[in-house]
């Protein structure tokens, strides 16, 4: 098969020059690209152009969650078998991580080369603003656009309401685009017709999925499946509704899946997560918390905490009310979350915070003595 058909076959789903070249050393071996659009245990559904095939991924480090194939991966795969093997997997643009529920603190790929991160929130409950800002954290660390899609806005009451719901997420999310939709049921139309109904966000987001590959992130009940199957324009993804008591369902998408739109882009739909935990994202929160990193340039000690300190910039703002204190609160913990996280696989900063405490702790007992002095 000629570099042209191949070109052509795998274009579709984000086959590009650069990718060719990383590519050119497993091609004198006789493999084959692919992109992998589904994995499940230890196998793997990866689209070529000889069309779909399934193979092992046996041959791949299974033992490091970090570098097993994930959907999104482009990889070599073997022409022949029975069965067929996956090589390896090209070195990857970007990775969405998160961390594993247990407690060896393990990074856990969700998916690999993605463009665009849409974070899909129901507006059916009320808004989890701490959620959004986890999700953005580890989007903007993988390296990917975030974007919310703020879903069932036809749910929302009036357009005074829906309007005051976006400004608070937009709140959270400094220079994200926020983006309300719906995918309302005409009552038996067709998808093609009701995915014509996505309220005013549609345009935007349609330009955004048309390039590049997009994953889907959010909880169960958020509506990512419906949306995705809105913009593949057909019932793709099964839906369930979700519970009216909490907004919340069941995990409609069992595995992460990979498919091309028909507008171009490509897609990548993920399970409900019910956990987000952080993984290294110390750069992303500083991007969902830009403006307090911001005023913390501005305060008098570098190393201001912003608890107390005189000449603090980011409790000036609090105080005039141009910074949320909810943000600070919500600033700190992801931070202290992250912290703790890398120093379980990072003796350095371990010892590092564990002198911090002592300090802290030593100043906390002279302080204490210090009152105590005063009050006999």
């Amino acid at each position: 098969m000629t570099s042209t058909s191949v070109f052509s076959a795998l274009a579709p789903y984000g086959w590009d020059s650069a990718w060719a070249d990383a590519f050119t050393p497993y091609d004198a071996e006789g493999l084959l690209p692919g992109r992998v659009v589904r994995v499940d245990r230890g196998q793997c559904d990866v689209v070529t152009a000889e069309g779909v095939v399934r193979a092992d991924t046996a041959f791949v480090t299974p033992h490091d969650p970090m570098r097993v194939v994930c959907t999104g991966d482009w990889v070599a795969v073997e022409p022949a078998g029975n069965p067929r093997y996956v090589r390896t997997y090209l070195p990857r643009r970007t990775a969405f991580v998160r961390s594993t529920s247990s407690k060896r603190s393990e990074g856990q790929i969700l998916a690999a080369n993605v463009d665009h991160a849409i974070v899909a929130v129901s507006l059916a409950v009320e808004l989890d603003l701490g959620r959004i800002e986890r999700f953005l954290a580890l989007a903007w660390e993988s390296g990917a656009q975030p974007l919310v899609v703020l879903t069932k806005a036809d749910l929302v009451p009036d357009a005074v309401t829906l309007s005051h719901l976006v400004q608070d997420v937009e709140t959270t999310a400094p220079g994200v685009p926020v983006l309300p939709v719906s995918v309302m049921d005409g009552g038996g139309s067709s998808l093609l017709e009701r995915s014509r109904q996505l309220g005013g966000g549609l345009d935007a987001l349609v330009a955004v999925v048309s390039g590049g590959t997009s994953v889907l992130l959010g909880q169960s009940g958020a509506g990512k499946s419906t949306l995705a199957n809105a913009l593949l324009g057909e019932d793709v993804m099964e839906v369930r509704a979700a519970r009216d008591v909490d907004g919340k369902g069941r995990h409609t998408t069992t595995t992460r899946n990979l498919l091309a739109l028909p507008g171009g882009g490509v897609l990548i739909d993920t399970p409900g997560l019910r956990g987000v935990g952080l993984w290294d994202a110390e750069t992303g929160v500083g991007q969902v918390f830009a403006e307090i990193e911001e005023l913390a340039g501005r305060c008098r000690f570098h190393d201001c905490a912003h608890g107390s300190e005189p000449g603090c910039a980011v409790l000036a703002a609090i105080d005039a009310g141009s910074l949320p204190r909810r943000r600070l609160e919500s600033y700190r913990k992801l931070m202290r979350e992250n912290q703790r996280l890398v120093a379980k696989t990072d003796a350095r900063l371990r010892a590092e915070i564990k002198r911090d405490w002592k300090r802290k702790g030593a100043e906390g007992r002279a302080a204490m003595e210090a009152k105590r002095s005063r009050w006999q």
